[in-house]
């Protein structure tokens, strides 16, 4: 086929030798299979800000750090710059957030690079070697259902002890081959200690993934990952080796706010008196 104009510059410069079919269009990106020597992989083409369909981009943004002072400053400003500096970074994020899952154990496509716009990186496939589906195409029995689902929030753990959280997380953005579940699409995957929407955005990815598999599990809906994972995280506890059990106590006591403002008042009171006695023996000195 006809190369899109946005991969001609990597046919050029040798790093894809052949656009064998586009694969997928989606709200941030269009996809295509391409030939790159002997391996077959993808190239995702990042479309531009103004035509983006990803709502709220900026609060996944934030937190998000920029190593370049003058960089940040532009972004900062909105300047032409800082606009391109800001798509740059939306689109490495990605790149970077494939490498860090990767190394922690969470299953991700092997990214070969980001350039001009353009994310080269592994094709998922099934054992025919045809596309891998994605988890919303895919029938599953009541068993699968739950072991899936405990692989996915492993993922979700192991993600967050990376640093991050996805944002995005659903059966469209998981893609099923023989070993199991593949986590996809991460431009938006937020810094969890900088982002002050992470324990939501973390809470609706578990949500949105145990509600899927509860089609076929019920059983599932009654688990707690999200606040079971979220309160490790918090309590410096989480670890990749942590064994996650779904469940969470929440507490039974209602706070008494008329005790604890008696508290912060005795406490001020006492120091009011601790001054005095100060001054007091100030002057008789």
């Amino acid at each position: 086929m006809k190369a899109p104009k946005r991969l001609q510059p990597l046919i050029e410069d040798g790093l894809i030798d052949e656009v064998l079919r586009p694969l997928m269009s989606g709200k941030e990106a269009d996809v295509f299979v391409v030939r790159c020597g002997d391996e077959v992989r993808c190239a995702k083409i990042y479309k531009e800000a103004n035509k983006r369909g990803f709502k709220q981009a900026a609060q996944y943004q934030e937190g998000r750090k920029v190593r370049n002072s003058r960089r940040a400053r532009a972004m900062e400003k909105g300047s032409k710059f800082g606009r391109h500096q800001q798509e740059e970074t939306w689109q490495n994020a990605e790149v970077d957030a494939l490498y860090r899952l990767a190394a922690a154990g969470v299953r991700v496509p092997q990214p070969y690079g980001c350039f001009d716009g353009v994310l080269l990186m592994e094709l998922v496939t099934d054992n025919d070697g045809h596309v891998a589906p994605r988890l919303n195409d895919v029938a599953l029995t009541a068993e699968q259902a739950r072991e899936d689902h405990l692989v996915v929030m492993h993922y979700v753990m192991l993600m967050l002890c990376a640093g991050l959280v996805h944002g995005d997380l659903s059966e469209f953005n998981v893609l099923v081959d023989s070993y199991g579940p593949v986590i996809i699409d991460l431009p938006q995957a937020v810094d969890a200690a900088a982002n002050n929407n992470a324990q939501k955005m973390l809470a609706r990815d578990v949500n949105n993934m145990t509600t899927y598999y509860a089609q076929y599990a019920p059983e599932l809906m009654e688990t707690r990952y999200a606040k079971e994972i979220w309160s490790l995280f918090e309590n410096g506890d989480l670890t990749p080796e942590v064994e996650l059990t779904g469940l969470f106590a929440e507490s039974d006591q209602a706070a008494d706010v008329d005790t604890v403002l008696q508290e912060i008042k005795a406490a001020w009171l006492e120091e009011q008196e601790r001054q005095e006695r100060i001054l007091d023996a100030e002057e008789s000195a």
